[in-house]
């Protein structure tokens, strides 16, 4: 299977849209990558060419993209690369898409809080519930375990 995979790290351009379609839940939105350089002559990072991408999202992620993302939000997405390119009254025209496997805030610029979603319905998702680790899920009255701490090297 010759498939191109992409990860790009850019801004959320348009307000994520979602769509319930019979095949389920799916969502898009523009991102915009912008590249950078080190000009030397004005001794300062300058912006390079933007280019566009629409990303699509489809299932709990087009739901989580929805919740979650806002224009100008800085995050990284990875996913299949579709170039598409049709031709109308002999103009053609070339979108670059790209099928979203992850999607996910750029931390190097900000912060953010995880909330794990909920499945309602196991079946419907189409995998079981998998059984989350112990030091995520606390008891409701027990106090919240750490993670464990890797043991550190020790040198001579």
């Amino acid at each position: 299977m010759n498939e191109t995979i992409v990860c790009t790290v850019g801004n959320v351009a348009t307000q994520p849209v979602h769509r319930e379609l019979p095949s389920g839940a799916s969502a898009r939105f523009r991102l915009a990558v912008t590249s950078r350089y080190w000009d030397r002559e004005k001794s300062a990072w300058t912006d390079g060419h933007t280019n566009f991408f629409t990303v699509w999202a489809n299932r709990q992620l087009a739901g989580n993209a929805v919740a979650s993302l806002n224009v100008g939000d800085p995050v990284i997405v990875q996913g299949r690369l579709k170039v598409r390119t049709e031709t109308r009254d002999g103009t053609s025209r070339t979108w670059a898409d790209i099928d979203a496997l992850a999607i996910g805030h750029d931390l190097a610029r900000g912060t953010t809080a995880f909330r794990r979603t909920v499945r309602t319905d196991p079946q419907q998702a189409g995998s079981p519930p998998r059984p989350e680790p112990a030091w995520e899920t606390p008891a409701p009255d027990a106090p919240s375990p750490r993670r464990p701490e890797p043991t550190a090297a020790v040198t001579a």
